[in-house]
């Protein structure tokens, strides 16, 4: 008995499939293998620029406002080490408070990202230069993709971190309260305390090489569309 045929439309349909899938990974790896104009090659030297304040300004600030401490207690967070207001004292101060609640000390042996984050900071900046003067879009795109899961994993840690401040308490602390989530950003009351947390310039930094990044990245994506056109 004859095998029975296929109707023409449909065996040329995943034909024509699998053609425009081919010609789409082609076209990606033409602009992959693309060279990097001039702006993008500065802008990703400008993102190397921008990643220089992070060793030296706060990634974020925590104030705390209370009416036994009206000049408020402060606490910054820079991306190697904790620092407090008043010669560190107000960290001293803090950490007396959280005893009586079964709260961790605020010590920066505690965050074990200040052990990874220059370091990885210092790559970015390498992978940055790599990319400018190798000039192709792939290397942009690599460390473009690879800078915002960075981004990503980094504000995840620290929001993990102070769930844990906040949820691990002791239970034999001589002031009872519910478990509870340090603002990451804004305004939150935590007792008598009205605690302040916002992100400082060292992240603002951090935000812009994200934004430089993707500015490249459009501008190279732009510039090999209208030399292809």
């Amino acid at each position: 008995m004859p095998a029975a045929r296929l109707p023409a439309a449909a065996s040329a349909k995943p034909a024509a499939e699998a053609i425009a899938v081919r010609n789409f990974i082609q076209t990606v790896n033409r602009f992959l293998d693309a060279p990097l104009g001039v702006l993008p090659r500065l802008l990703l030297l400008l993102a190397l620029l921008c990643l220089i304040p992070t060793y030296f300004t706060p990634l974020y600030n925590m104030t705390m406002f209370a009416p036994q401490y009206q000049e408020g207690l402060r606490m910054d967070i820079y991306s190697y080490k904790l620092a407090g207001g008043h010669n560190n004292q107000d960290i001293k101060e803090i950490n007396l408070l959280n005893h009586y609640i079964g709260m961790r000390d605020l010590v920066s042996e505690e965050f074990t990202e200040f052990n990874w984050l220059p370091f990885a900071i210092g790559i970015f900046g390498l992978l940055f230069l790599r990319a400018a003067v190798l000039g192709k879009t792939s290397h942009l795109v690599d460390v473009t993709v690879l800078y915002v899961y960075f981004g990503l994993f980094a504000l995840w840690s620290f929001g993990f971190k102070m769930y844990q401040y906040g949820h691990h308490l002791d239970p034999k602390a001589a002031v009872r309260v519910e478990p509870f989530m340090p603002p990451m950003f804004g305004y939150k009351k935590l007792a008598n305390f009205e605690v302040y947390s916002y992100p400082q310039f060292g992240s603002y930094a951090l935000t812009a090489v994200a934004v430089v990044l993707l500015l490249a990245f459009y501008l190279a994506w732009r510039q090999w569309r209208g030399d292809t056109a």
